[in-house]
């Protein structure tokens, strides 16, 4: 019989819906039976596309024996956390003060009554294993202690208060000192953990950290500097060679498990792909290698073959089993592809994919990454380069198709605003800088789907699954939609997308700036009051809230002329400032804020006759200049101060930086020359 997840959309949650477990989702209704039955809670959260929470749901959440003393001795509670990511950042922290460590998921938390943890964990085995006790042993110690201990667990909560109260930042006062020293020391701290001969930061597991990327790639702009440029390049081009890419289907897996990037772990999100399709637009655009080309193509092809829903927007995510099997989608035996193939194509692929080597997953199957470059393999096989790329293509449609009849892993079909905002983002960037004007359709699609679907009485929502809009939306889902209208307007106006703009801009400011402090809570002022709000400032898989909002409140004002805007960004990089300074590296979003306060970025507006304005549009968004916003307004006299420029027979730019607007620009090639480099006007 189901439990109440039977009542719930997410997929996550659903997936535990016929658990014998009695599970609540997070709400009064289960909190208030803790308080009234003075019972412990047992707080899981996870995610579908989480392959040890599937372990760990098969071998206890669904075992009847462990179920039973699951709900004799708890209120159980489900969490989604890419539902209630306030929920995981709490509950996250407490675990780190708890055990000493970083958590992950599952997330395994005991609360008390009134929600206050008081001992955690993530995965727990049905049996003793790999150093673990089984899951039936903590819960009976657990429920003892908490029965035993109530002194000293109540003692721990006031603590634990204290310290929540002590993560967040105090702001200086007087005039902040903004320098760029803290960009510097950035640069020099993810060159200390680079691998310079595979790429990426730190040994395995090794993550593609994009918002670092992002950063390097922005410092390079800024400042010419050559190693930034090497270390962000070399990365991306790593990453596209290596299995964290799927060199079939397209798109990236969440990391890898070892620091070559051979062998990942194989889910499948679409917060990682929209943030590299974004880079992999910025390093075409840099350097004209075909790797990134490919790599943002196949990202594309992967959304729309397996990420789009109907109406525009994008799921959230792919599992990483199948058949209850890790990776078992993508993995390959030797004979099965041989049997596939034409030998011509078994040649190329073989060499190229390292068929013809020993297997490389679990010593018994290959899964597909580049072992030798196309053009070595032309050499040994003297094949004209483009005989082995044709060969090469023709043996990944064919393992391609072959792979589509197999059983696919589950897909998170809820729309995620955040991941969409994202994804709107990277499609916009990726439309410009490859001149592929489809690409900005499906940009435009999931932004209307966002504003159609996801804005309800002047709020914006979290997540929609099945018609169903819910939950209110979070820093992230605001910051990342701004950001993403704003990328948008430059590949095409839409006077909706400004308006959604400025809405969100309105939206931050009064529901989750920080009116005494500065900077932006993770919550609305309105949202549920839980034990701790969190002011998020670090970049980890997706960026910080509060480095977007102000990284593209700072921009919006330069397309709005809304001082707000731009006094809101900096009252936050002033108070995040010492932790610029003690952790440089760590804060990568927030550095781009302090690279646009030191070196204040362009503005370009275009007028002109429709034709020779898309030229224009296009030869500028093919340019790496993330330090410029370029836009071609429509609206007439209800545009903006800064946006409101005279009509012309020619098409015309004004370019301004900082206090310094220059002339009307009228001739194309002069303005492309100009913009080659940052301007250096104040």
């Amino acid at each position: 019989m189901p439990n109440r997840l039977a009542a719930e959309t997410s997929p996550y949650l659903l997936q535990h819906a016929d658990n014998p477990v009695d599970w609540y989702p997070w709400g009064e209704e289960a909190l208030a039976r803790a308080r009234a039955e003075n019972r412990p809670i047992l707080l899981s959260i996870g995610y579908s596309a989480c392959h040890w929470c599937h372990v760990m749901a098969h071998e206890c959440f669904a075992d009847a024996t462990v179920a039973a003393e699951m709900n004799r001795l708890f209120i159980n509670i489900k969490v989604d956390r890419e539902e209630r990511p306030d929920l995981d950042q709490v509950y996250q922290t407490a675990h780190q003060m708890l055990v000493g460590r970083p958590g992950g998921w599952p997330l395994t938390m005991f609360l008390t009554p009134d929600a206050m943890p008081f001992f955690g964990g993530t995965y727990f085995p049905r049996e003793p294993r790999h150093g673990l006790p089984a899951f039936v042993e903590v819960l009976h110690s657990v429920a003892r202690a908490f029965t035993e201990k109530q002194s000293e667990i109540a003692e721990q909560g006031r603590t634990m208060r204290e310290a929540f109260g002590s993560t967040l930042p105090r702001a200086v006062r007087g005039e902040p000192l903004f320098n760029a020293d803290p960009l510097a020391q950035a640069v020099a701290e993810l060159d200390t953990n680079y691998d310079r001969r595979r790429g990426g930061f730190g040994g395995a597991p090794k993550f593609p950290r994009p918002a670092a990327l992002d950063f390097l790639l922005r410092r390079h702009a800024a400042t010419g500097d050559p190693h930034a440029r090497g270390m962000a390049l070399t990365t991306l081009e790593r990453m596209a060679e290596g299995g964290i890419h799927d060199h079939l289907g397209g798109g990236f897996y969440r990391y890898s498990v070892d620091a070559q990037w051979s062998i990942p772990h194989f889910e499948k999100m679409l917060y990682d792909n929209a943030q590299l399709l974004h880079l992999y637009a910025e390093a075409w655009a840099l350097s004209r290698k075909q790797v990134f080309r490919q790599a943002a193509e196949g990202i594309v092809a992967w959304l729309q073959h397996e990420m789009a829903l109907p109406g525009g927007a994008f799921a959230a995510a792919l599992d990483a089993d199948s058949e209850g099997e890790e990776g078992r989608f993508y993995l390959w035996t030797a004979r099965e592809v041989h049997a596939l193939l034409p030998p011509q194509q078994w040649d190329v692929a073989s060499i190229h994919w390292g068929l013809d080597g020993p297997p490389n997953f679990e010593d018994a199957e290959w899964h597909l990454r580049q072992v030798q470059p196309l053009e070595q393999v032309a050499e040994r096989l003297r094949l004209t380069p483009g005989e082995a790329r044709q060969q090469l293509e023709g043996a990944r449609h064919t393992l391609l198709a072959a792979r589509n009849e197999r059983i696919r892993p589950g897909r998170d079909d809820k729309v995620l605003t955040g991941c969409n905002a994202l994804a709107i983002k990277g499609l916009a960037r990726a439309a410009r800088a490859f001149g592929r004007p489809e690409w900005l359709g499906l940009a435009c699609g999931a932004a209307d789907f966002l504003q159609r679907e996801l804005w309800r009485d002047g709020r914006l929502l979290a997540a929609w699954k099945d018609g169903r809009a819910r939950l209110p939306a979070y820093l992230d889902d605001h910051a990342f939609l701004l950001e993403a209208m704003l990328e948008l307007l430059q590949a095409g106006w839409r006077d909706a997308d400004y308006r959604c703009a400025v809405a969100l801009a309105d939206a931050l400011l009064q529901h989750f700036e920080d009116r005494e402090e500065g900077g932006f809570f993770f919550t609305a002022h309105d949202h549920e009051t839980l034990i701790y709000r969190t002011k998020p400032v670090e970049d980890h898989a997706t960026p910080s809230g509060n480095g977007v909002a102000a990284f593209a409140l700072g921009r919006l004002a330069l397309l709005s002329g809304e001082p707000r805007y731009a006094a809101a960004a900096r009252r936050a990089l002033a108070l995040f400032l010492p932790d610029l300074r003690q952790h440089p590296g760590a804060h990568p979003g927030l550095l781009n804020v302090l690279g646009d306060e030191l070196s204040p970025p362009a503005l370009a507006v275009l007028q002109g006759p429709a034709a020779e304005l898309a030229r224009w549009q296009d030869e500028i968004g093919r340019l790496p200049a993330p330090w410029l916003l370029a836009v071609a307004p429509t609206g007439g006299d209800e545009r903006p101060p800064p946006l409101r420029k005279p009509e012309t027979e020619r098409v015309n730019a004004w370019v301004c930086a900082g206090v310094t607007c220059l002339p009307p620009i009228d001739g194309l090639e002069a303005l492309l020359g100009m913009l080659a480099k940052p301007l250096k006007v104040h």
